[in-house]
């Protein structure tokens, strides 16, 4: 092959591993047309025996398929992976048996490194703070306190949701419920963006709560508002802890025959796109751009050095975003 494309063992070598080493963009190519041609694939299970590393990393989230952010997560993380030579692993974790099991295989070497987004409550601390001791590579999405020997990346939601709560107090609304996802009430204390809500509501010395499940799913929230909304003491604004349950909430508010803001504010987080489409638009809180690679590039810095650097910190701010919804 190096005789084809005119070029050193050693730059096919530095090519084809994936190394990260000047090569000029002319003599990579000419590398690759020849591997092409001579139908070159490499053997990846001897490379990792010799290298003794998998070429993988391993997503972990809390489910498969249906949250925006996820799927962004993934996204930008299969193409950073792509552009070094990695692949992928997913691993949902809902369930605790579905948490230790995700805990046994990275244990077991299955990925050189991991990126966890950490949500729920199956995947305790101390299970990542054991993972994390053994000293592979972790990057953990996650406000908990107590993470220890991975980087975390840590998103403050409790600020930016009390805004949208204090928002709709400011408009008189004071029938405020909100659609929680079950993770967030099976909590001792309320946290992220239920303790937004309650923030606000203590703030303004609001008493009532209307806290109810209905944000894991589309479904879910369109019965839970529908049935709200239908109810002889109707909450007049709704929060939703994710930003499809508050556009369901928009379309139970539509089949009820109220109108959006008027006599119903509906309020969503996330800052998913859909929410530019709804009619009306929908107010939410959320991150302002959806790009997670700075997270992916945190995890392969990690990847790329023989000693693990002191554990790092990055925020990704939340901002309230008022539209029509509201």
């Amino acid at each position: 092959m190096a005789e084809l494309a005119n070029v050193s063992v050693a730059t096919v070598s530095y090519v084809l591993s994936g190394r990260d080493r000047p090569v000029a963009a002319e003599t990579r190519q000419r590398v690759l047309e020849a591997a092409r041609q001579l139908g070159y694939t490499p053997n990846q299970a001897a490379r990792s025996l010799r290298k003794r590393r998998t070429q993988r990393i391993c997503l972990v989230l809390s489910s498969l398929g249906g949250v925006p952010s996820d799927e962004r997560l993934a996204t930008d993380l299969h193409e950073m992976a792509d552009a070094r030579g990695y692949s992928v692993v997913t691993l949902a974790v809902y369930s605790e048996a579905r948490a230790k099991a995700a805990v046994d295989v990275l244990r077991g070497g299955v990925a050189d490194g991991a990126l966890i987004n950490l949500v729920g409550d199956h995947l305790t601390r101390d299970l990542v703070t054991g993972l994390a001791g053994t000293g592979l590579p972790m990057v953990v999405l996650s406000n908990e306190d107590g993470l220890e020997g991975c980087d975390l990346v840590r998103t403050p939601e409790t600020e930016a949701c009390a805004e949208a709560v204090e928002h709709l107090l400011a408009q008189g609304r004071r029938r405020i419920a909100f659609l929680a996802h079950r993770h967030e009430l099976h909590r001792e204390q309320p946290a992220g963006r239920l303790l937004g809500y309650t923030t606000a509501l203590d703030r303004h010395g609001v008493s009532e709560r209307i806290i109810t499940t209905g944000a894991d799913d589309r479904v879910a929230a369109y019965q839970t508002a529908s049935e709200l909304l239908r109810s002889p003491d109707r909450p007049d604004a709704i929060f939703a802890a994710s930003d499809r349950a508050a556009i369901s909430a928009i379309w139970a508010a539509r089949d009820a025959g109220l109108s959006v803001p008027g006599d119903v504010a509906i309020v969503g987080a996330g800052n998913i796109d859909e929410g530019l489409i709804s009619n009306p638009q929908l107010s939410t809180v959320g991150p302002l751009r959806h790009d997670y690679t700075d997270v992916a590039r945190l995890l392969f810095d990690r990847l790329q050095t023989e000693e693990q650097p002191p554990a790092r910190e990055i925020v990704r701010s939340w901002t309230f975003l008022r539209r029509g919804s509201s």
